[in-house]
Formats: structure tokens, sequence, C-alpha cells
């Protein structure tokens, strides 16, 4: 595609890339919810999170994720009952809970990070290398200037 010319060229374009998120978010959150119904997207991307973190609190994910901290407390305590996240007591600091992902989380989402990688390895395997790489790196770029718009 070619470099918008023109300021008409540059809103349709912009136009094209919020369409076309819009409908992958879409398709992200039904491919969570085929692939474990007790992990939705939000659930699985904290749970993620958490593991990658090796546990954090509640008001970190908050933060981190530009979500309400009722959104948060909802979705862990859906993942708590569900016995996929526990809170222990920060060594460093009593008075703070600190979320980790229990053996069953642990396991869910090791299963659910396979099967994502393989879905996207199957939709992406006709892609050539350069276009994989350009791609990665533009959704990086995208991220990284969101999240400092937001900060």
């Amino acid at each position: 595609m070619a470099e918008p010319d023109s300021p008409a060229d540059r809103e349709s374009a912009v136009d094209t890339i919020q369409r076309e998120l819009t409908s992958f978010a879409r398709r992200a959150r039904a491919t969570a919810a085929r692939m474990h119904p007790e992990l939705s997207l939000v659930s699985f991307t904290l749970l993620s999170h958490l593991d990658e973190q090796g546990g954090c609190r509640a008001t970190d994910l908050a933060a981190h994720y530009a979500l309400d901290k009722s959104t948060v407390s909802r979705q862990v305590s859906a993942l708590e009952r569900a016995g996929l996240v526990i809170r222990r007591v920060d060594p460093d600091d009593h008075r703070v809970q600190v979320l980790h992902p229990t053996a069953a989380g642990a396991e869910i989402l090791a299963q659910v990070t396979v099967s994502r990688r393989q879905m996207f390895g199957e939709r992406l395997a006709d892609w050539p290398e350069d276009d994989l790489a350009r791609f990665a790196g533009y959704l990086v770029r995208y991220n990284e200037t969101a999240r400092e718009h937001d900060a």
C-alpha cells in the first residue's frame, strides 16, 4: 500500500485501520471464548500478565491496562472462583495482596497460549517473513504510541 498523499488519503487509511482493528478485536473475543469458555479475552490477558510478572496487585493490573478498578475486581473475582488465581500477602508489605496464577491457571494459560500461537501461525502461514516482521513492528509501534498517549 502506498503512503497516503493527501489529507483525504490519510483519513481513509485511518478509517480502514479503525474498522480493521475493531474487526480484529471482535474476532479475538470470539476466538477466546471458543478456546476456553472460562477464560474471556480480558481474563486471558490479565492471567497472562500475572504469569509474566510473577504476580502483581489488582491496582497494578488496572493501571497497566487502563481499566477501571471495578472491572479488574470483577475479572479477578471470576478467575479466583474458577480456581485460576490466588491472592497472597506481599512479603514486603503485609497490607498488600498480590495476585498469582494457580497451578490450574498456569496450565490453562499454557494450553490457550499454544492454541492461540497455532491459530495465528495458521492464519499467517502464507505471509512472507518480511511482511510478518513489518506487521509485528507496526503493532509494537502502535501499542507503544497508544501507551504513551494513555499515560
